[in-house]
């Protein structure tokens, strides 16, 4: 029997793990439903909502080529033993996974209890990250011999094994997940990730390079592909694959039927890298989730899950319309454009002064696309922990202005300033009356950003250590496309979406 477990790949196709196992022999898919995972503080409804979703449509893919999945309930090691106990396990596959702290110790407690009964675990990769990587040299060229690979199709009509008995997906309650305020949720499941992708490849994504940056345009202007890729209903390869198809096919067109779909297509590709990119840090330093990449930061900012400060940002009361509403927005879709999710972590990092182990923790919660080894390397870089990244402090007012000037996104999300004249918007309390329950900035914005600026570059400017160990950060982590010495004093690119991802 050769067992396959799912974990965040949730399909069929270019499944490797799948493939490989179906040339050993039989097979049995299973799920574990783990309790204990879902008892996290990253963990919420709107997650256990969309893997739902997504176990539904692979049961369905199953059956299509003579499988079904087994779902089954508790800690992993348990599971596969209780199977041990009552049929032969010849092996078990399951892709290489960079997730939460929780999940990587459970895969060191699952690889012992595989070696302690002699059964092999086979972990193939699923997205161009490469385990036990010394430093980014060649680490680009290895990402695109991955994703150049050809598609793994679905293995044919398998066997089915015996009756095995599969568990019922308890409710969200049942794990102790409280109502979150979605309202909006994106939905899961391989068909609807297809559908996703079709329509941005062909139908939204033309004004993508250009409408990321505003919470107006990036809805539709973006992939919204992101939760797909975090619970696998695609593949980081298969999308790839896609993305090429879709240039190609626009090269061979007269250029005035291109549009702006070549530099859509450009961005996009560039930034499905990022995406493993980042995923890669967490790989190579699984710790960052909990500590600063840069120990120069240590104890910077006091961790406090009490303050009212946090508070008012978790629930939109800042002050501040053009945060207030993408938090609002957040709670209700689970998902925010980039520029908008950089801008919300470094208002709390820096004019609310909030420590980042706390904040993260929320929108980890919130957005449904949560990817740990996108979130935590993107909430280090906009604290400024990161020691080589450059201090970017969003000025809550300015995006405002720029994203939303006509206040279409504000209005939508904060009710309290509808009716509020347009001159005062991005600025309510400077309303010579007030006209509504909306509050009063928490914070002076000038003074805050000025004092959080001066203990960064002073801290930079004053630890002996902080070059020499931000060089060896970059050797880790850093992107090849800039020399080192350039990276550690870089500024903030001339064009901002060069930064920010599509999902």
């Amino acid at each position: 029997m050769q067992v396959v477990w799912f974990k965040r790949d949730l399909r069929i196709h270019d499944h490797d793990a799948l493939k490989m196992a179906a040339s050993q022999g039989r097979i049995l898919p299973i799920y574990i439903l783990e309790p204990e995972l879902w008892a996290q503080p990253d963990m919420s409804a709107r997650h256990y909502a969309f893997l739902c979703d997504c176990l539904h449509d692979l049961d369905v893919d199953l059956k299509r080529i003579g499988l079904r999945l087994i779902i089954r309930i508790g800690s992993a090691t348990e599971v596969f033993e209780n199977l041990r106990q009552k049929c032969s396990i010849d092996a078990l596959w399951s892709h290489q996974e960079t997730w939460n702290t929780w999940t990587y110790k459970r895969d060191l407690m699952v690889k012992s209890w595989c070696q302690s009964h002699g059964i092999t675990w086979h972990e193939p990769p699923q997205n161009g990250v490469v385990r036990r990587l010394k430093n980014r040299d060649g680490w680009a060229a290895s990402w695109a011999t991955y994703m150049s690979r050809p598609l793994t199709m679905a293995p044919q009509l398998n066997a089915p094994l015996g009756d095995i008995a599969s568990n019922t997906l308890p409710s969200a309650a049942d794990l102790g997940l409280a109502k979150d305020g979605g309202t909006m949720i994106q939905a899961g499941g391989r068909k609807r990730a297809t559908k996703v992708l079709d329509s941005f490849l062909n139908l939204r994504g033309e004004t993508y390079t250009r409408d990321m940056s505003s919470p107006l345009t990036g809805t539709d202007s973006c992939s919204r592909l992101s939760p797909h890729l975090a619970f696998g209903t695609l593949s980081t390869r298969e999308v790839t694959h896609a993305a090429e198809a879709r240039a190609r096919t626009l090269a061979d067109l007269p250029p005035m039927m291109r549009g702006k779909w070549p530099s859509a297509m450009k961005s996009f590709s560039a930034r499905l890298r990022w995406h493993c990119h980042f995923i890669q840090k967490l790989e190579d330093a699984p710790d960052i989730e909990f500590k600063n990449l840069h120990p120069a930061y240590d104890g910077l900012r006091p961790i406090d899950a009490t303050s009212d400060r946090l508070d008012a940002w978790r629930e939109g009361m800042t002050g501040y319309p053009m945060i207030d509403a993408c938090m609002r927005s957040l709670r209700a879709t689970g998902w925010l454009n980039f520029r908008m999710r950089a801008m919300v972590m470094s208002f709390a990092s820096y004019h609310l002064w909030l420590d980042w182990h706390v904040t993260s923790q929320h929108l980890a919660r919130m957005f449904t696309d949560y990817e740990p080894g996108i979130h935590y390397p993107q909430v280090q870089m906009q604290s400024g922990t990161t020691g080589i990244n450059s201090i970017r402090i969003y000025n809550p007012i300015k995006q405002s202005i720029d994203q939303d000037p006509d206040g279409i996104f504000i209005r939508r999300w904060i009710p309290e300033l509808r009716d509020m004249d347009p001159l005062f918007l991005h600025t309510p309390w400077k309303m010579p009356s007030a006209l509504n329950t909306y509050p009063m900035p928490i914070v002076d914005e000038a003074i805050a950003r000025r004092s959080a600026a001066d203990l960064m570059f002073e801290l930079r400017k004053n630890n002996p250590d902080h070059k020499a160990t931000a060089q060896s950060i970059v050797k880790k982590h850093a992107s090849r496309k800039q020399t080192r010495s350039k990276r550690i004093a870089k500024t903030t690119p001339k064009d901002p979406a060069q930064q920010e991802f599509p999902f």
